[in-house]
């Protein structure tokens, strides 16, 4: 499987503009809806609810709120909730190791999800994308790497299609492959 048109002309954007999202005049909004909300579209997903679903069976909830917080996506199927995506803006490095604190982004999207017990979630701010087994407890000791299973950069998503349409795509979670 080759990666969608759309994903390819997302990367080529974000490539002609790197230091204007970069900056951090650009915020998480914008990014939302320029990069990430198109990228969950070509994963199949009802990003808009253009199907006009009731609210208690949307596929996508923006800032969905739960008793720790509020995930900026959250994935869902027959309203079941299958994995979140928490968003930052690309001026907020998500890949560097490190201790981890409780305002950092990989704290925040395990707290969330290990608390509502979703296997896998994704952090990304487009330019970079990671996937975390949340399974395993975060806690502020942590590393960002822990729990981390994939990670790779915008230019590499063409590459890594296959693998993140293959867990993260609606009909592959439909399936069952999630």
């Amino acid at each position: 499987m080759t990666s969608p048109s759309e994903i390819l002309a997302l990367i080529e954007r974000f490539e002609r503009n790197i230091d204007s999202y970069r900056s951090p005049a650009y915020n998480e909004a914008q990014l939302r809806l320029e990069f990430l909300n198109p990228f969950f579209q070509a994963l199949g997903w009802d990003v808009y609810n253009e199907h006009g679903y009731a609210e208690a069976y949307k596929e996508v909830i923006h800032e969905d709120a739960i008793k720790i917080g509020a995930p900026d996506y959250c994935f869902r199927i027959g309203g079941a909730r299958k994995f979140f995506v928490e968003a930052k803006k690309p001026a907020v490095k998500l890949l560097a190791d490190g201790p981890l604190k409780d305002d950092t982004p990989a704290f925040q999207l395990r707290r969330y999800a290990w608390s509502s017990k979703l296997p896998l979630s994704i952090l990304t701010d487009f330019e970079e994308f990671a996937i975390y087994d949340c399974r395993i407890r975060p806690k502020p000791a942590d590393k960002i790497s822990t729990a981390r299973v994939f990670c790779c950069r915008y230019k590499e998503y063409p590459e890594n299609w296959p693998h993140i349409s293959g867990i993260f795509s609606k009909e592959a979670i439909l399936k069952g492959d999630f």
